[in-house]
């Protein structure tokens, strides 16, 4: 059973920044697309981004484009999910998880098929 880790998450005002980690052990980060999600209270899952496992490319939705940035970090075996100009809206709980395939639909890039998810992390955009 893949086991991935979230971190990195907070209290931090509008307008500022916070930086997710994934983690995982046992395997390689690399031998998947991994994917970030969030969910607020009362609101359905929503997909942020994702990344691809060999080729590097990425997606994000259109609430959070231009703002969140996916990578990774091979030597550590980490993704990161760099998040700036954050608002109140970008509250939620923040998951990672791995994704089975991706493909390019219309041009874009997209994952699916997700296989293991972490327990999440608590993001909380405050003044």
């Amino acid at each position: 059973q893949v086991q991935l880790v979230e971190s990195g998450g907070g209290l931090v005002q509008p307008g500022g920044s916070l930086r997710l980690s994934c983690a995982a052990s046992k395997f390689t980060l690399d031998q998947y697309a991994i994917g970030w999600f969030r969910q607020a209270p009362g609101k359905e899952r929503e997909e942020v981004s994702c990344i691809g496992n060999h080729e590097g490319a990425t997606y994000y939705a259109h609430s959070v484009k231009g703002r969140f940035t996916i990578s990774r970090d091979k030597a550590k075996n980490m993704v990161y999910l760099q998040m700036n100009s954050l608002s109140p809206e970008d509250t939620a709980v923040y998951h990672c998880a791995t994704a089975a395939s991706t493909s390019y639909l219309g041009g874009v890039f997209t994952c699916r098929g997700w296989d293991s998810w972490g327990q999440g992390i608590q993001v909380t955009v405050s003044s």
